[in-house]
C-alpha cells in the first residue's frame, strides 16, 4: 500500500540528525518513507502504513500545542512505540509530562522502561533485574521523587548494602556518615541531577531524603515512604527478608539489581536470587527484567553486555561438553576394567580345570 500525506512545517525536525528517526520508523514498522517535493511517502502494510501516519500526525500536533523534545527524547518514543502496538507518540510524551520533576523530564527510552515506570505506579512493590546501565536505579528515584513533589509521599528512603566491588578497602576515616557516602555515591548522584543540589541538601538535612546501608533498616516499619534498595544482589538472604518486611502503609518499594554482578562472598547466598524464587507467585509485586536492548549508555555498553553474556554461555557449554566426556571417559574405564575382570575369571576357570 501506498500513501501520500502533506508536508507541515518544520516536520524535517521529525527525521532526526542524518534522518536517523525515519530508519527508526522505517525499521521498526517494516515501511518505507521518502520525502517528495509534494508531500511524504510511505509504503507498506496497510496497518504499519496507517501507524507511520498517526505518527505524523502526533507530532504535528505536538508541535502546535508548544511541546518540545529534548536530549534524544524524540528518537528514544519513536523506538518504544514501533516495538509496542498499544503505543503511540502522543501517549508517551503526555506520560512524559505526568512524570516531569522540573529539570528532567522522566521519559521512558524502551518498551522494559516503560513497563517498570508503569508497574512503578500500579504495585507497591517492584523489582527491578537487569544489566548495568538500563536505569533501574535512575527510574526509580525518579519515580520516587514525583511521588514526593506530588505529596503521595512523605519521605524517601534510599538504601543500599555496603559491600565492596571486588576490593577490601580497609578502615574508612571519618564520621559513621563519610564512611558510608562512597558505598552510596550513585544514589546521590542521581538525585543532583533530578533536583537543585540546594533542594536535595535541604531535603537530606531534614531527613525527608535518607541514604542509609541496608543495615540501618532493622526493626524500622516504613509509613508514607517511596522505599529503594540499589544494589540488591549483594544482600544476604536474612537481609532481603528483613528489608521487603519493612513496608508499612501509604508505601511504595522498589528492589534493583544485577545478579550477573554479586559481590557477595558466596554468590549463592544472594537474597536477591532468593527472592526471585521465592517471591515470584505472591500477588500485589511484580519483577520487571531487563536486557542489554535496554541499555541507556554508551552504546559499547550494549555490545560490551553481549560479549559477556556469550562468553558465559560458551565457557557452559565447554562445562557441559567435559563433564559429558569425563562420564564416557568413567564408563569407558568400568567398561574395559569388568571385562578384564571376566576375563581373568575365565584365565583361572581354565587353569583350574573347571
Amino acid at each position: 500500500m501506498k500513501k501520500s500525506i502533506g508536508i507541515s512545517p518544520n516536520i524535517e525536525t521529525l527525521f532526526g540528525t542524518r534522518d536517523e528517526n525515519v530508519r527508526v520508523l522505517e525499521d521498526g514498522l517494516n515501511i518505507t518513507i521518502d520525502l517528495r517535493s509534494n508531500g511524504i511517502e510511505l509504503e507498506g502494510a496497510a496497518r504499519d502504513v496507517a501507524r507511520a501516519e498517526q505518527v505524523f500526525a502526533d507530532y504535528e500536533s505536538l508541535q502546535k500545542s508548544g511541546y518540545s523534545f529534548n536530549n534524544g527524547d524524540l528518537n528514544s518514543m519513536l523506538r518504544v512505540l514501533t516495538a509496542d502496538s498499544s503505543a503511540t507518540l502522543r501517549g508517551l510524551a503526555d506520560a512524559g509530562k505526568q512524570r516531569s520533576l522540573g529539570r528532567r523530564m522522566v521519559q521512558p527510552k524502551s518498551v522494559n522502561q516503560r513497563r517498570y515506570v508503569e508497574a512503578i505506579e500500579t504495585h507497591d512493590m517492584v523489582f527491578g533485574i537487569g544489566p548495568a546501565g538500563t536505569g533501574k536505579t535512575y527510574l526509580a528515584v525518579a519515580m520516587a521523587i514525583s511521588a514526593l513533589l506530588a505529596k503521595r509521599v512523605n519521605r524517601i528512603i534510599l538504601a543500599r548494602p555496603a559491600v565492596e566491588a571486588g576490593e577490601r578497602l580497609g578502615f574508612l576515616p571519618g564520621t559513621l556518615q563519610d564512611k558510608i557516602d562512597p558505598y552510596l555515591r550513585p544514589l546521590y548522584d542521581a538525585l543532583y541531577d533530578m533536583l537543585d543540589p540546594e533542594k536535595v541538601d535541604r531535603y537530606l538535612e531534614k531527613n525527608v531524603i535518607e541514604i542509609a546501608p541496608i543495615a540501618f533498616m532493622r526493626g524500622r516499619t516504613l509509613n508514607d515512604s517511596f522505599v529503594i534498595l540499589d544494589e540488591a544482589q549483594n544482600t544476604t538472604s536474612e537481609q532481603m527478608k528483613m528489608f521487603v518486611t519493612r513496608l508499612g502503609f501509604n508505601s511504595k518499594a522498589v528492589i534493583t539489581g544485577d545478579i550477573t554482578q554479586i559481590d557477595l562472598p558466596n554468590a549463592r547466598r544472594s537474597g536477591l536470587l532468593e527472592a526471585i524464587d521465592i517471591l515470584k507467585r505472591v500477588e500485589g509485586l511484580t519483577f520487571v527484567h531487563f536486557d542489554e536492548s535496554d541499555v541507556v549508555r554508551h552504546h559499547l555498553v550494549q555490545r560490551i553486555i553481549r560479549a559477556y553474556d556469550e562468553h558465559k554461555t560458551h565457557v557452559a557449554e565447554q562445562q557441559m561438553l567435559l563433564l559429558a566426556g569425563g562420564r564416557s571417559g568413567e564408563s569407558g574405564v568400568r567398561n574395559t576394567e569388568a571385562k578384564s575382570s571376566a576375563a581373568d575369571t575365565n584365565d583361572r576357570s581354565t587353569a583350574s580345570g573347571e
